[in-house]
């Protein structure tokens, strides 16, 4: 499906002034007009506030403060103006305890570099196309770890065995 990217924002959060500048210009071909950004963490979170952006695409190692952190700010902080928006996480480290950590923080979609444009459009539109729902269990809020779903999933009580069963 196509989609008229023109009317939506986007913030990118990246320290290296090259990656930053090619990740806005691949943003621009796909449409977007509306891109932000931040060169560290802080001033991500407050352009973060000032602009409310649909997107954010931050890189994870940064100076003082990481891209986990932001994805932590723009989730948990009570003064965050979208707890719930698509959080794209670049990095170079593509381990999986690395991608189990960003989910577990609240990552969206997480992205190896180096990557194509084709692999920045695939995580755009999976967020668009198939948005998890958000769930906020006191220790983790941020989307549905689960990706796929049980043919069979049963949803009434006593689903797991410490529910008292």
């Amino acid at each position: 499906m196509t989609y008229t990217l023109d009317r939506a924002s986007v913030l990118i959060v990246e320290d290296m002034v090259p990656m930053a500048m090619l990740t806005k210009r691949i943003l621009q071909t796909f449409g977007f007009t509306e891109v932000h950004i931040a060169h560290d963490a802080e001033t991500g979170f407050e352009l973060f506030q000032k602009h409310a952006p649909d997107l954010v695409i931050a890189d994870w190692i940064m100076g003082d403060m990481s891209g986990l952190d932001l994805v932590k700010l723009i989730r948990r902080d009570p003064l965050s103006k979208n707890s719930y928006v698509p959080i794209v996480l670049m990095t170079g480290f593509s381990h999986k305890l690395r991608v189990m950590q960003a989910r577990d923080i609240g990552v969206s979609e997480f992205l190896v570099k180096p990557f194509t444009a084709k692999d920045l459009y695939t995580r755009i539109m999976q967020a668009i196309e198939k948005p998890r729902q958000f769930v906020d269990s006191g220790e983790f809020f941020g989307p549905d770890r689960r990706r796929k779903r049980a043919q069979n999933e049963y949803g009434g009580p006593k689903r797991r065995y410490d529910d008292g069963g």
